[in-house]
């Protein structure tokens, strides 16, 4: 999804929650939306400043928190104490593997894997909004090196 679009739909959602539309909310989404690497909070507050913009930290934490609300960013527990973001709005679902020695993260959408969750979820009467799946492990590198040692 283009910028522009996401912002016009943020603005929307903005307005649905009575809040104020600013110039920094608006870069903190544009800041996100450049980059298809999963980011911090502290690292969208850098590239803020790097970039001229006025969006204080306080800012920057509390527009990915409504980003989060409105379903355009997803957030990830690294299990580190902090969190990364992804913009996900305008992009098909997929979970996450992250590597426990290197912390890469290696996106994976597997068809099985859905289809046995929402049977599941069916089974127990459960209406299911979403999900969010992490598996944690070593990565084929990390995995291969241990292996040698």
């Amino acid at each position: 999804m283009k910028v522009e679009l996401a912002i016009d739909r943020f603005v929307q959602f903005l307005r649905t929650k009575g809040l104020r539309v600013t110039t920094p909310r608006r870069e903190v989404l544009s800041l996100a939306w450049a980059t298809h690497e999963h980011f911090g909070a502290e690292d969208l507050y850098a590239w803020a400043k790097a970039s001229g913009s006025t969006a204080s930290r306080a800012t920057v934490y509390r527009t990915l928190s409504l980003l989060v609300e409105g379903g355009f960013l997803g957030v990830l527990d690294t299990g580190k104490g902090h969190a990364l973001y992804e913009h996900i709005l305008g992009h098909k679902h997929h979970d996450h593997m992250i590597c426990l020695q290197c912390r890469t993260i290696i996106e994976f959408q597997d068809e099985r894997i859905e289809a046995l969750q929402s049977a599941a979820a069916k089974a127990k009467g459960f209406q299911l909004m979403g999900h969010s799946l992490t598996l944690e492990g070593l990565c084929r590198t990390c995995s291969k090196s241990t292996k040698e040692s």
